[in-house]
Order: C-alpha cells, then structure tokens, then sequence
C-alpha cells in the first residue's frame, strides 16, 4: 500500500504524539507500505514556522523524513491535474493538494482532515 501522510500526521509520528493511533503506527512502520511525504507538507511547516503558527526545526522534519525511509513526493503535472477536478469541500490549499497527490499516485491519505472522506480517496485516520 502507498500512504500519504498529512502534514499533522508526519508531525504527529516525529514527535510521538498519542494522538497518532496504534493502527496508524502500524501501517506506518508495515514494511510493505511505501509511505510518502510530500513535498507540500514541508511547505505548509516552513511557512507555519515563518508565520509563528508552528515551532519546529524546517531541517528536523526533512532530515527525519529521510532517516525513516520515507519517500519525498514532488509535485508533478499528474497531481496538479488531479486538483482541477476536485470539488471544493474546503480552502486549505495544501489538503487540496494532498488529496489531489494521493488520488494521483492511488495511495491511501493518513490525516484526520474531517473534510477528507467527501473527495474520492481512501483515507485512513491518524486516530485510529
């Protein structure tokens, strides 16, 4: 299985949060997922470190991603094309392009983004 996890949920793992579910750890740590990072949640850190909204170190989060062995997902043509047509359920754009991203490479979204269930992607709650 492929899991894109949400910003929350990256974070949520890094830190060791018990907020992150022993079901969601599973899948995590199952060796046969492929687990993904995009390249938008690193964004979305950076600029909630600049704002003040989020108090973490940028280079932690990315050195971390690397050391857990999860993939970097950049964001390609076949992601952008994917968020023209989804409908508009909510306006955080970097959820936006996340769901887009998981629908594209057909991977399952890890977040606990209540608005996730009403686009067409699987998701699987960071809770559980």
């Amino acid at each position: 299985m492929k899991l894109l996890l949400d910003t929350h949920a990256l974070l949520w793992w890094q830190d060791d949060v018990p907020q992150l579910g022993p079901r969601a750890r599973s899948l995590i740590t199952d060796g046969n997922n492929e687990v993904l990072v995009s390249v938008a949640s690193l964004w979305e850190i950076a600029i909630k470190v600049q704002t003040g909204e989020l108090s973490v170190d940028v280079r932690h989060v990315t050195d971390g991603t690397e050391q857990d062995g999860f993939t970097l997902l950049g964001v390609t043509v076949a992601h952008l094309t994917a968020l023209t047509t989804l409908p508009r359920h909510h306006r955080d754009p970097f959820d936006h392009l996340l769901i887009a991203q998981a629908i594209a490479e057909n991977a399952t979204l890890m977040s606990e983004d209540r608005w996730a269930p009403g686009y067409p992607v699987p998701v699987a709650l960071c809770s559980a």
